[in-house]
């Protein structure tokens, strides 16, 4: 095996690790690390959750001291600050290792070469750039509130093969089935934020939470304690139409209300509100960002997706599609207005489609060049 095809299979590896923490960093990155000699591999882990040790640490540690002399495969540029945790640049030049091999460089500014630099500096050889799209691909949220200090966001869609959500007097339940409502959860599950509005909760009175018994089956058999985290529930109420009872306030998991003015109403414990008067998506979407929520999914009517849409403000959309049709007078996917040529539509690349029960899910993002390396 060539040196740059070991380098390709032990990324590759701890790609697959870094994957394992998608459910629980945030807003950490996902990370993942293999030392190896050769083709042997002498340790390798992956960062869990925030506070926890970071990848290189977990690998170091399986490793003891077969760490040296040996090359460290790690998909992010490893970290030269303190945060809550010792920089990992420092970790690796105490084991020893000979050769550090990083799928691409932190686009964190407390970082952003600086590692990269200190490993060079202590006379370790490093290569960057291995498998660098796909490393990218495991952090789309993370990458971008470094880089723009917006989060990522998801806008999640479900409807018919004529492209409609509901029937004409309201009734949606259900158009898709129960695979695709699992997918739905683990997609969820993923998030920093749900994000919602005041008329979705009026008319549905959904959870908007993670329902362990309701994932997929493969995640709860990789995750024996499926207790996940439950993302922030963000409710766009500027004019305080919602309750205190609903359903969405009442269960576990941090809310925040975005409101024009005070409701002066009792509100559990576990919701916050937000007065940001006249506040437009962009600057609640960064002032999310500014709270370390990386990634928004956004499961709402046609008003708000058509919105978020028109103001470039979506980075991917999750669209379920279901054998159904429900006819002309029924309500609308979105409902986009003010299109007078099709270089005014909004236009994005597919970049998977795949089958969930009798459904159909299309992943589509502004960007051709996506990978989607995960099934969620």
């Amino acid at each position: 095996m060539s040196q740059s095809e070991r380098d390709n299979t032990m990324m590759t590896r701890a790609l697959a690790l870094a994957a394992q923490g998608r459910f629980t960093t945030t807003p950490n990155p996902n990370v993942g690390c293999v030392i190896a000699h050769g083709d042997d591999i002498v340790g390798e882990g992956f960062h869990l959750a925030p506070g926890g040790p970071h990848a290189e640490v977990h690998a170091l540690k399986a490793a003891g001291k077969r760490a040296q002399g040996a090359t460290a495969y790690v998909t992010l540029e490893p970290c030269s600050h303190y945060g809550r945790t010792p920089p990992c640049c420092d970790a690796l030049i105490a084991a020893n290792v000979s050769r550090v091999v990083c799928a691409m460089q932190d686009p964190n500014p407390k970082v952003a070469g600086r590692g990269i630099a200190r490993l060079k500096e202590a006379g370790i050889e490093v290569v960057v750039g291995v498998m660098a799209e796909q490393a990218k691909a495991l952090n789309p949220g993370f990458i971008k509130r470094m880089q723009t200090t917006m989060p990522y966001v998801q806008l999640k869609l479900a409807g018919s093969l004529d492209g409609r959500t509901a029937l004409a007097n309201g009734q949606s339940k259900w158009i898709t089935g129960e695979p695709a409502r699992a997918d739905v959860q683990a997609f969820r599950a993923q998030a920093g934020a749900i994000l919602s509005t005041s008329a979705t909760v009026l008319a549905d009175d959904p959870s908007l939470n993670i329902r362990n018994g309701q994932l997929p089956d493969d995640i709860l058999d990789t995750y024996s304690q499926p207790s996940l985290r439950q993302p922030t529930r963000v409710i766009l109420d500027k004019d305080n139409k919602t309750s205190p009872d609903a359903t969405v306030y009442q269960l576990e998991g941090d809310v925040i209300r975005v409101v024009d003015a005070p409701s002066h109403k009792v509100w559990p414990d576990n919701v916050q509100e937000w007065v940001m008067p006249g506040a437009s998506l962009a600057t609640v979407l960064r002032a999310l960002a500014e709270h370390d929520i990386d990634k928004v999914w956004v499961e709402a009517g046609a008003r708000l997706a058509s919105k978020l849409l028109s103001e470039s403000l979506v980075d991917e959309l999750i669209v379920y599609q279901a054998p159904v049709l429900l006819g002309a007078d029924s309500r609308p996917l979105v409902a986009l207005g003010g299109l007078e040529t099709m270089d005014d539509a909004p236009r994005f690349h597919f970049n998977q489609v795949k089958t969930v029960g009798d459904d159909v899910r299309l992943r589509a993002s502004l960007s051709e060049h996506a990978v989607i390396t995960q099934e969620y």
